[in-house]
């Protein structure tokens, strides 16, 4: 099943009230990453800056000092009803005199962070295979022919007393095909293997 995260940042403003809710939204690969740019794109001067981040079955979320469930919650909701995966989002409230109450709160937040996200553009979330190409030295050329006319990223090359071993990145549904197509193009003479597994 194909998962999507955002193609890049996104923002959304809405006033309710005379209050003002900033929503910003960024890709991000892990929990720390997401924490970091929490921390970046704070505006001290601000009301509250509330959170919220989802990566798989990570999830966290902050309501910074506004009532318990008003604004966390309701941001990680609309990240979850948005399809998305892999990125945080953040609120900014600036006070502007009129309280909202609870149910309030919850459909500010909530509201400026869907917005933001159903703008906002996006992009799968591809599966990555970092992989050794291995052959002897007279198959060198079959190699480097065999990365072009697969389209495999190489990220490295060295050498060994009995061959050549290339580092290249592959998508992962293309394993087995590629496999076997090298093992057909070097009469079973060159293999590639997995090394690790990785999103992007």
């Amino acid at each position: 099943m194909s998962r999507y995260t955002l193609a890049t940042d996104a923002q959304h403003e809405i006033e309710v009230k005379r209050s003002r809710f900033l929503a910003l939204a960024h890709p991000v690969k892990s929990a720390d990453e997401a924490l970091r740019w929490i921390e970046a794109v704070r505006v001290p001067d601000a009301t509250h800056n509330c959170w919220a981040l989802r990566i798989g079955e990570t999830y966290r979320s902050s309501d910074d000092g506004e009532p318990g469930g008003s604004a966390g919650r309701p941001i990680l909701a609309a990240i979850d009803g948005s399809g998305l995966d892999a990125l945080a989002v953040v609120v900014v409230r600036w006070y502007g005199g009129t309280k909202l109450g609870v149910g309030g709160l919850i459909r500010a937040y909530g509201g400026a962070a869907a917005e933001c996200l159903r703008l906002a553009d996006r992009r799968e979330i591809r599966t990555l295979i970092r992989a050794s190409l291995s052959a002897p030295f007279e198959l060198s050329g079959t190699l480097y022919h065999f990365c072009a006319q697969h389209d495999l990223q190489r990220e490295g090359e060295s050498h060994r007393s009995d061959g050549l071993i290339l580092t290249v990145i592959l998508e992962q549904q293309q394993l087995d095909s590629l496999q076997q197509a090298l093992s057909d193009a070097t009469r079973g003479r060159a293999q590639l293997q997995a090394m690790a597994t990785f999103e992007e």
